[in-house]
Parts: C-alpha cells; structure tokens; sequence
C-alpha cells in the first residue's frame, strides 16, 4: 500500500478516524508482510515532530495487528523524504557510496524518525529499503516519485524538477540512459529539503497550502465553475504559459488537462523511469499518483511498460475531493486501496473500504 499520509493537518487521511484504521487492521493481521511504498508521512505540513506524533496511534495499532512473526517494509516517498536523511548522511561518511541501484537497505540509529517509527510498529519486524524493493524475481515495487521528471503535466513539483535538473546539469527531458537511482536524486532530493525546511518553522494551522498549489491550480483551470471570467482567462493564457515552459526547455509539457490526460502522463512517466533505470520485471507496483489501477473500465493496453510489463497502482488514503468527482464510490482516486501479491499469480487490487 502507498500514500497513508499520517500526519497530515488536513482532514484529508482518512486513518485519522477508527472506522478506516480498524478495516486496515482488519486485513494485515492475514499479511506475512506490509510493504509501505512510501508517503507514510505527511512530512510537509508541519514540524516533523507534530506529524510523528499524530502518527503514533495507527502505527501502534497496526504493528500490534501484525505481531512479532510478521514483518514491515517500509519506502521512502516524495513527502517523506527525509526519513532517509540520516542514513543518506551514513553513505556518504566515508567517501563515496556504492550505487543505490533498484534496492538498498536503508539503517537507522536512535533517536532518528525512522527508529521511533520502528518501535511503535513492534513487535512487528521493520526494515527499510530504496528507492525500491524487489518483492519476488518478477515483481519490483517502488514509490514512483521519478516519474515526476518526465510527467507532461505542469505540476509545481514538475517545473521545481525541470529546474533543478537543469541546475545539476541533467539535459531537457531527464537523466540520459543509463540512468540511476543517483541522477534522479540529484534532481528532486534538493526540493524536497527545501519544502521540508520550510514544513520546520510553518504555522501547522497553515500547513496544509504548503502542497495545495496544484490542487488549486487544477480547479480553477478544469473546475465546474471555469466559465466565469477569471477563469476564462487562465483557460486561454495556459497554452502560452506551456509554450514558453518548453521554450525554456522546463519541458516537454502539454497543455491537455482532462482525468484522461493526467492519468496517461503518470503512467507515461513511471513508465521512462523504469526504462531508464532498468527495471525489467513483469509487475510493477508503484503509488505516487493517488490514482488506483488498472480498475475493470480502465484501456489495460495504457498500464503496461515499454518491455511489456504491467503497472499496478496501489491507490492512495487520503481524500482529495476536487479528485474524487461526484460518484466516489466509482472514482480511481477513492481511498482504501491495496495490493496483494502471493507467491505466485499476478498482484491483485482491491479496496479495503468498499
């Protein structure tokens, strides 16, 4: 499962309330492991103090719910980031580290977030691992924050991402091939210390716009109300604004903005990242993008990798309602999602709250 999101300000994780926490308990007390594919916490919203603490209740619970036979996996996302500092730190004590590739344990010492986090999930077994983890020879499992680099989508993390690639010297359109773990970081690593050093000193009551900027930006230009004056104007600046990103070299970006178009450019760039990263396995599980799939309506023809592959998207548990739409019983961006592999046969998707 991917995107828990403890810790948010917002009303928006849904684990905050018993109801959803108890059908999560209910489910990994049947799990031999729970692998967590990053956005644990929501590290952005205010002091990581606050959001460790708001934290503590369903970790406790869901680490009793696993008991001391069964183990936690636990990856790093783009709003938890800096779980990895300290062991970021370790690798590069002393003198070069070796390459990351596609899994790497990840360690703690005491007293880090990830030890804390570590102790309230016993007695359940917890270990760490990036920027993904192989879950059997052809199942590979990762968070999907790489494939901010090459979304078509102008979201304020992807331009952040053009622009720091272009700082670190990476080319227009991401890392060249052969790509690592490495090039990706150097390009979104320095954003998200900057968006976590200003989550340091927010007013918590405010905290919850730090991240808001797209949502915000995606309604005023795609919402029921876009006739009005104001927002007909955006509608008709947009294109230019795209057109000059790319003249900037900031893209490839397209001005396209419909569910179809943001669902395809997820895909299309999960997709580039692990082609350039050379992940060659015939599932691929990732989260990121809070939109579940393939479900039973969805062209399974979009969700597969240019070798073949299969992408799943383990869906999300935070309620975006400008998402969800007016039927979110039916909506890919309803919470509650997860993924079950066995020891054979294809992942499966479910929801846990349907």
């Amino acid at each position: 499962m991917s995107d828990l999101h403890l810790g948010s300000v917002t009303k928006l994780a849904v684990l905050r309330d018993p109801a959803p926490r108890a059908a999560l308990v209910r489910a990994v007390r049947d799990c031999d492991r729970l692998v967590i594919l990053g956005d644990l916490l929501e590290l952005r919203h205010s002091p990581e103090r606050d959001a460790l603490v708001a934290a503590r209740e369903a970790l406790t619970e869901i680490g009793a719910a696993l008991g001391p036979e069964r183990e936690v996996v636990i990856l790093a996302g783009n709003h938890d980031h800096p779980l990895l500092d300290g062991w970021l730190a370790r690798r590069t004590r002393d003198g070069q580290p070796p390459p990351m590739g596609l899994e790497t344990e990840v360690d703690w010492e005491p007293g880090e977030p990830l030890a804390e986090i570590a102790e309230w999930l016993s007695p359940a077994r917890v270990r760490g691992a990036y920027p993904g983890i192989w879950l059997r020879d052809d199942v590979y499992a990762t968070h999907g924050h790489y494939a901010d680099l090459h979304l078509t989508i102008p979201t304020m993390e992807r331009l952040a991402a053009g622009v720091m690639g272009r700082i670190v010297g990476l080319p227009p359109g991401g890392p060249p091939a052969p790509a690592t773990a490495e090039d990706y970081e150097s390009a979104l690593a320095p954003i998200y210390a900057w968006i976590h050093a200003i989550a340091q000193r927010v007013d918590p009551q405010r905290g919850g716009t730090l991240h808001n900027s797209s949502v915000r930006g995606w309604v005023a230009l795609t919402g029921p109300g876009r006739r009005n004056l104001r927002r007909r104007s955006l509608t008709l600046a947009y294109p230019a604004l795209i057109a000059a990103l790319n003249r900037a070299k900031l893209g490839p970006l397209h001005s396209e903005l419909t569910g179809a178009a943001l669902r395809r450019a997820g895909l299309r760039g999960i997709d580039q990242a692990l082609d350039r990263l050379g992940v060659a396995a015939e599932h691929v599980i990732f989260g990121h993008t809070h939109r579940a799939g393939p479900l039973p309506h969805d062209d399974q023809g979009e969700w597969r990798t240019c070798g073949g592959g299969r992408l799943i998207n383990s869906g999300c548990w935070v309620s975006e309602p400008s998402f969800v739409g007016a039927q979110p019983h039916r909506s890919p961006y309803r919470v509650g999602f997860c993924v079950t592999v066995e020891d054979q046969g294809p992942p499966v998707l479910s929801n846990l709250l349907d």
